[in-house]
Formats: C-alpha cells, structure tokens, sequence
C-alpha cells in the first residue's frame, strides 16, 4: 500500500531522540510502500515559533538522512484555511465563545481526561460577544449527534470507534493563535493529501476529535500509526522542557546522523533511553 506520510514539529525548541525516533517511523513507513515523505513546520504558536529553530529542524533531517519529497509546508501560510473553516462552523451553530481562564476550568472540572481537566461547559450557549477576547470550542455533544457514529482505523490498534466526548469540548480556535493543533493538524493533513498520519501514542486520543472534524468539514479519513514513546528511565517521555539531548548538539560534536537513525530502526537507544510500552487506549 502506497503511504504518504508527513513528520510535523514545532519550532519552539531543539529536536531530540524522540523526534528523530517519529521522523525515522514517517520516513520509513512511507518508503516501504514506494510513497512519500512530507515535512510540515507547525509554526503559529505565537512568538514561540522560531524560524531559526525550523532551520535546524531541516538540518536534523538531513543529517538523519530522512530526504522529504515535497517542498516543506509552514502553517503560517494556512491562516486563512484556519479561518475559513473555524467560520464554517461558527455559522452551523457547532462552536461557541469561551473566556474561561485554565485555573477556573481546573476547579470547575469534574472529570480528568487524556489531556488534562475535561471542560465543563461552562460557557456553552453563549453568544458572541464583539467586546471580549475569547476562544472558540467545539460543542462536541452537538457535533456528534449531527455526524453519528465514527469509526477510524489504526495500524498497531485496530479499528476504533471515535469518542470525542474523552476529551470533551476542546479549543479550535485559540485567543493566542489562529488555531488550535486539533484544527490545524486535520485540515492540514487533508491539504497535504496524508494518507497516513504517524505520531506517538500520547497523541492516541486526539485521533478521537480529528475522525469528527474531517465528518463536520467533508475531509478524508486517512489511516493512523501511533508508535510507542521514548521514554527516560523514570518512565517519563523524552521532552523539550526537561532538557532531553538535542539532535542539535550531537550534530555539532561530529556524531554520524546515519548510524543514529539506523540505530533508532534498530531498536538500540542510548544509555538510559528506552522503548515505552505505549498507552491504555481503552475508554
């Protein structure tokens, strides 16, 4: 079966190991099946995104010796297709505005989802108000009686029934940011023509709210590989923010991209890194 695959990071922070283990998975699972390779850079994360950080990103690839097949896609160039789509379903009564701040949305919880402290629904059935700055969230009870029953499909998984209420009436169109990653992600993905989207498990769930935007916004569904996590000894994932080694530095100090890749296929991680068990994807 022919792949087309994309690896899409964000440029507010260094690549590490972790990234190159999800880049080596996108690159190969497309070259098995004589498909492509695609790069997106997921750049609208305000002033975070860093265009110096996205040139090391290409230089990490290629180091890696992971070629992308296309010229890479920046979000930034797709603000209006956020847009577009955000007042799509405004207009079909699917989102409302949202002023609740995350300490208020903690305390008001009542449930824990994969993400954190499932909204409420505090603000649902507001109305627009011109004066205040507001997010915008998806009423996913509405929007999930109006597409019915979903199923999606994943390689390690199998056949999924979607549950977008797990992680009940998520952002899609952020006070900070043109768009949430849920939006972005699946419009970009149908933009690009993916017809396999590769990431890790901790990104299981969000799958569940993707299969009902592509019902809402007529998308394709493309097929999913969700690929255990790198994990530090604790058991913790590999992260920008507690400092796991940067590609970067190990570009800079002579080591071989090639063998490192090779060693990721391998399943031979570095002295304190391993192999995750992936995640409870059951309800």
């Amino acid at each position: 079966m022919t792949n087309r695959t994309r690896f899409a990071p964000s440029p507010n922070g260094l690549l590490h190991l972790g990234h190159a283990y999800a880049a080596v998975i996108a690159h190969d699972l497309a070259r098995a099946g004589e498909g492509e390779f695609l790069v997106r850079i997921e750049d609208i994360d305000g002033t975070r995104s860093r265009e110096d950080l996205a040139a090391e990103m290409l230089a990490d690839l290629e180091w890696l010796g992971l070629p992308r097949d296309r010229p890479v896609l920046y979000q930034s160039s797709r603000i209006d297709a956020y847009a577009r789509a955000g007042e799509e379903l405004i207009r079909r009564g699917l989102l409302y505005p949202c002023t609740c701040t995350r300490a208020e949305i903690a305390a008001a919880a009542r449930e824990i989802g994969p993400d954190g402290p499932i909204y409420p629904g505090t603000c649902r059935g507001r109305e627009p108000d011109q004066g205040i700055s507001a997010a915008w969230r998806l009423d996913v009870a509405r929007a999930s009686a109006l597409a019915g029953p979903l199923w999606w499909h994943d390689a390690l998984a199998g056949e999924q029934l979607a549950r977008p209420d797990l992680l009940g009436d998520v952002v899609l169109l952020r006070k900070d940011a043109p768009a949430s990653y849920h939006l972005a992600a699946t419009l970009d993905d149908a933009f690009q023509g993916i017809s396999l989207v590769t990431r890790g498990m901790d990104l299981f769930a969000s799958t569940h709210i993707h299969r009902l935007l592509q019902a809402l916004l007529d998308l394709p569904v493309p097929r999913w590989h969700h690929h255990p996590l790198l994990v530090e000894a604790d058991g913790r994932k590999l992260a920008k923010r507690r400092g796991s080694p940067a590609l970067k530095d190990l570009r800079d100090g002579g080591a071989d991209g090639l063998a490192l890749a090779r060693a990721l296929r391998d399943g031979r991680f570095p002295a304190g890194i391993s192999l995750g068990q992936g995640l409870d994807t059951a309800p």
